[in-house]
C-alpha cells in the first residue's frame, strides 16, 4: 500500500478507535507533526513506524500490508556518508584545537612568538573542520524536526567564524587584547554554547536517553563562560562536550543501521 492510500487508511483505523492524533502518538512514541504528514500523505513512512503505527491500532501488520520483516535503515546512504565526513571533520576539528591552544593563549597573553603563516593556516582549517562538523547537527535536526538545533547550528557556525577572525586579527596586528574586550567575548561565547545545549533538551525520546546529558553538559559549559571566573573550567567542559558531540554524531549513525525490532523505537522517532 502506497501513499496517499496508506495515510487514509491509517486516519480512518485512528478515527475508528476514537483516537485523537495526540492519543495515537502518546501510544507508539513519535510525534504529532510525523502523523500529519503521514495522514497527509506527505511522507511514505518507513515500515518500523507502520509496524509501530499498526501495533497501537491493534492492527496486525502482516494481514493488512503483507509487509515482510525487513533490516530498517533510518537514513539514506548518502545522508549516512554525509554524517561519516561530518564525523571526520569533527575529529580534525578537535585536533587542530589541541595545536592551537597554546599559541591562542600567548596573543592574549600578549605575546606573539608564533610561526604566523602557520597559524593562519591552522585557523583556516579549524573554521572549515568545525563548520562541517556543525553541518551534521543541522541535517540531524532536520531529519528529527528539532527547528531550535537547527537555528543553534547555524549559531555556533557563525559564532566560530566570528571568533576566529578576531583571534586572527589580533595575531596579525599590533593591538593585545585588554579586560574591556576578552570579558564581552567570553559572556557571548556561553551565551552560544547555552542556546546550543538547550537545543539538544529538544529531542524526543529516545534520543533524550543521550541528548539530555550532553544539552545539559553544554549549558554547564556556557554557564561557565558567562560566569568569566568560570572560564578556566569552562574550556575543560567544553572539550568534553565536544568528545560527546562526537560520540553523539558516531552513535546516531550507527544506531540507524540496525534492524528494526518491537523494543526499538529509534527509527519512529528520526523517520517519516
Amino acid at each position: 500500500m502506497k501513499q496517499p492510500e496508506l495515510g487514509k487508511k491509517i486516519s480512518e483505523m485512528r478515527k475508528a478507535k476514537g483516537l485523537t492524533q495526540e492519543e495515537l502518538v502518546e501510544m507508539c512514541n513519535l510525534n504529532v507533526r510525523t502523523i500529519q504528514r503521514i495522514e497527509a500523505g506527505e511522507v511514505t513512512p518507513r515500515s518500523y513506524t507502520i509496524k509501530a503505527l499498526f501495533e497501537a491500532l491493534g492492527i496486525q501488520l502482516n494481514e493488512k500490508l503483507n509487509l515482510p520483516n525487513e533490516k530498517i535503515s533510518t537514513l539514506p546512504e548518502s545522508f549516512k556518508k554525509l554524517l561519516y565526513m561530518c564525523f571526520g571533520a569533527g575529529l580534525l576539528y578537535m585536533i587542530s584545537s589541541i595545536v592551537e591552544f597554546p599559541m591562542d593563549y600567548s596573543i592574549f597573553e600578549g605575546k606573539k612568538d608564533i610561526n604566523l603563516n602557520f597559524y593562519l593556516g591552522l585557523k583556516l582549517a579549524s573554521l572549515i573542520f568545525y563548520s562541517a562538523f556543525m553541518v551534521a547537527f543541522y541535517k540531524i535536526a532536520d531529519f528529527s524536526d528539532n527547528f531550535m538545533l537547527k537555528i543553534a547550528s547555524w549559531i555556533m557556525i557563525l559564532a566560530n567564524a566570528v571568533g576566529v577572525s578576531i583571534e586572527v586579527y589580533f595575531a596579525v596586528m599590533d593591538d593585545s587584547p585588554n579586560l574591556l574586550f576578552i570579558i564581552p567575548y567570553v559572556i557571548s561565547t556561553g551565551a552560544v554554547f547555552i542556546i546550543f545545549g538547550i537545543s539538544f533538551l529538544q529531542f524526543k525520546s529516545p534520543l533524550k536517553s543521550l541528548t539530555v546529558p550532553l544539552g545539559v553538559l553544554g549549558i554547564v559549559t556556557g554557564a561557565l563562560f558567562v560566569t568569566v571566573i568560570g572560564a578556566v573550567l569552562g574550556i575543560i567542559t567544553q572539550l568534553v562536550f565536544e568528545i560527546g558531540l562526537l560520540y553523539f554524531l558516531f552513535w546516531f549513525i550507527n544506531k540507524s543501521g540496525r534492524t528494526s525490532s518491537p523494543d526499538s523505537t529509534f527509527s519512529s522517532q528520526v523517520t517519516a
